[in-house]
């Protein structure tokens, strides 16, 4: 995209002077568009109350979900309206726009799948006038925001529509199962993939898909067999950059028509992603079965605007489109593209031949019709329920609740695929038999209802291995064109055998378990760490030293050992190849790399982990235990003095749980706080030294119990 992009802007750069006028008109055409007075009207139907307790957290309380929805949008603009502001290019496939050319392949990809073509064509009749009430009341927030903090918004940009709202939840969704990977090698100069071969019946053999998985996640339960006191327990962390687009927020939404719930959302989202109401919780980790297909098109030798299929030629649905990438100021250059469509879906031109591509959820926009029926299910039925909708195409998610039901889901919208053929492989375009049109029904997922072992766990990992080995599934039930990952995170093999040796736990015994910070001995990482042992070095050299240095590592990340500085800047290489499913890099000059940057930086190979390891915030400079791939996560990156600063890992944390009586308790900590880009507010990290010290804050699990509380009072509209 980007070579082709370039292309296309040097050779209009010629014309861009007659673009100027034409660019004058256009922003006054929109600018004309954006009526605060419209906004600030449209705001007088909806009635809000947002308390906020002494973090700052929004507790937002209204009759209706709409007045609720609106509140919500206007307390996260009040925290984030940067970060919110700065979506809505991207939600309308207009970011080149406003950041320039980095921007077009984020423009090409959503004009090309025809996301925003899909949202306008079937919001009216895919989604009930209840979800377009609420997606609208969250829009307004947005609109109020804007329309009473003029000096804070972009007029190009609003007013914001539920249908822009719409194409973020697709788009969003498209990224967390790592869509983008499989379009990136279409783009390289020759093919990436094979083109996969007949079945040949002696030879079916099971395929599991690759994972490589970002960052990740962490959720666990256990039931009250399981537990020394009869409770039913839960942990929801999702890790995820702990700044931006994704970055969690903290909310509570309490309205009088059953939507009651606490937990966190991204900017955008007018619901909560995860979280507990008072009756169950859930939370959400990142999993990547094969949700994406290519095929190699054949062309009409005779018409290049045709491919065949099935023997007859076909012609190419053709629109053109035009990118608009920034130049100066509000100028911008317009740049055409021709987008194709074929009956398998969106179509591409490369160097190398023409592809289309068929994935999980094309056309697709029910995702926040069912979101707020799991904000709203009160037991497991009910969950089940909303989740045999299956318009959220990716996500494991581990449920608990007041009765003592504890659920673990592989979700996925995966295609229901002729079998026998390897999926993982580019398909021959040439024939609709491998078209698919229907996925794999809610039930035949794998999922698993209150174990024997009486606890589940989910951390990206084997969907096979998640619980007591006699109580996990047999993945030989299981279709091979499901594509289902096989990848063990050092945090799966540490929590289950924690889980396991535990016998029945404690509310600290499960508590301990999220801030657990050893890899396991025979995990990956401790592996190419220990491939340091078998070298030879000479007595006395550095080398030896820092060979030293780890022959007493035990694999812990707290911050006070004294071993896991070096150790950790090993391992970290070995976790970035597992990411992207690579073999492990070659440790010597690794090592030789980690030596030095130690040593400029400490003047030693054994400074203690948090003298490495920092939460960087504001004034806040704050030493962190945990580090990559274990349950207490940490990602950090290089700062010029050689220390880590935290980006990823551990965000917002949740713990909820019902005692044997059904009582609720619960706590929370943001890695932050609540203001997440208004450094001039008291809680831009009021809460970061209670996440270094990994401590929960207590939750206000009614509205009387929160005004005992300090806290502050906002009603609208004004």
């Amino acid at each position: 995209m980007k070579p082709y992009l370039r292309c296309a802007w040097l050779s209009l750069l010629a014309i861009a002077p007659l673009l100027v006028l034409l660019n004058l008109l256009l922003l006054g055409v929109r600018a004309a568009d954006w009526q605060p007075e419209a906004a600030i009207a449209e705001a007088a139907q909806y009635k809000v109350e947002i308390i906020r307790d002494a973090y700052g957290g929004p507790y937002i309380y209204g009759q209706r979900d709409v007045d609720v929805a609106f509140g919500l949008s206007y307390a996260h603009a009040e925290d984030d309206f940067r970060t919110m502001q700065q979506m809505i290019p991207f939600y309308r496939g207009q970011l080149a726009r406003e950041i320039g050319l980095e921007g077009a392949p984020v423009d090409f990809l959503v004009h090309w799948l025809g996301v925003r073509r899909h949202v306008d064509e079937n919001y009216e009749h895919m989604l009930s006038p209840q979800i377009r009430a609420h997606l609208k009341a969250y829009a307004d927030g947005l609109n109020y925001y804007a329309a009473t903090h003029p000096m804070e918004a972009d007029p190009r940009l609003f007013p914001i529509t539920p249908q822009d709202l719409t194409v973020g939840f697709s788009l969003q969704h498209l990224l967390f199962y790592g869509f983008e990977g499989h379009i990136t090698k279409l783009f390289a100069d020759s093919p990436q993939i094979e083109l996969a071969a007949a079945p040949d019946s002696a030879s079916l053999t099971r395929h599991f898909g690759a994972a490589g998985l970002p960052v990740g996640s962490n959720a666990f339960a256990i039931n009250q067999d399981k537990s020394t006191d009869g409770a039913t327990r839960i942990m929801i962390n999702s890790h995820q950059p702990l700044t931006g687009p994704v970055a969690w927020y903290e909310a509570h939404v309490k309205s009088n028509e059953g939507w009651d719930m606490h937990g966190g959302v991204f900017p955008g989202m007018p619901f909560i992603a995860k979280g507990f109401n008072p009756d169950i919780g859930y939370g959400v980790t990142v999993n990547k079965p094969d949700l994406v297909d290519i095929y190699k098109l054949t062309l009409n030798p005779d018409n290049n605007d045709e491919y065949m299929l099935d023997g007859k030629a076909h012609r190419f649905e053709s629109r053109r489109h035009w990118l608009k990438i920034k130049l100066l100021g509000n100028f911008y250059l317009p740049v055409p593209r021709s987008l194709l469509t074929s009956a398998h879906g969106p179509a591409l031109e490369t160097s190398h031949g023409t592809y289309a591509v068929r994935y999980a959820g094309m056309g697709e926009i029910r995702q926040p019709a069912q979101w707020m029926a799991m904000n709203k299910a009160r037991n497991l039925d009910e969950f089940k329920k909303a989740m045999a909708m299956q318009a959220i195409v990716s996500f494991n998610f581990i449920y608990a609740d007041r009765s003592g039901d504890i659920h673990f889901l592989h979700n996925g919208r995966i295609p229901k695929r002729a079998a026998g053929w390897d999926w993982q492989k580019y398909l021959p375009g040439d024939r609709s038999d491998l078209i698919w049109d229907e996925q794999i029904s809610f039930d035949e997922m794998p999922q698993i209802d209150n174990p024997a072992s009486g606890y589940l766990l989910s951390t990206n990992q084997d969907p096979f291995k998640v619980t007591a080995p006699s109580d996990n599934l047999d993945p030989s039930d299981y279709p091979s064109t499901l594509g289902l990952q096989t990848r063990m995170t050092n945090r799966a093999d540490r929590g289950l055998a924690m889980f396991a040796q535990a016998g029945r736990m404690s509310e600290a015994d499960f508590i301990a378990v999220k801030w657990d910070k050893f890899y396991d001995p025979e995990s990956r990482a401790m592996k190419y760490v220990r491939r340091i042992a078998e070298m030879n070095f000479t007595d006395g050299s550095l080398h030896a030293k820092g060979q030293k240095i780890l022959a007493a590592w035990n694999g812990e990340t707290a911050r006070d050992n004294r071993q896991a500085a070096l150790a950790v800047c090993l391992l970290s290489e070995e976790w970035k190849a597992e990411q992207a499913d690579k073999p492990a890099p070659d440790i010597a000059p690794v090592y030789d790399t980690c030596l030095a940057e130690l040593m400029d930086a400490f003047g030693r190979l054994d400074p203690p982990w948090e003298e490495r390891n920092r939460l960087l915030r504001g004034t806040a400079d704050l030493p962190l235990g945990g580090g990559p791939d274990v349950l207490r996560a940490i990602y950090g990156l290089p700062e010029d003095d050689g220390r880590l600063k935290a980006v990823a890992g551990d965000g917002l944390i949740v713990y909820t749980a019902w005692d044997k009586n059904g009582k609720q308790s619960g706590g929370m900590v943001h890695n932050f706080g609540a203001a997440s880009t208004r450094p001039a507010s008291p809680h831009y990290a009021d809460q970061a030294p209670l996440y270094a010290a990994e401590q929960f804050r207590p939750i206000a699990l009614s509205r009387e119990a929160l005004l005992k509380t300090r806290h502050t009072i906002t009603r609208l509209p004004h």
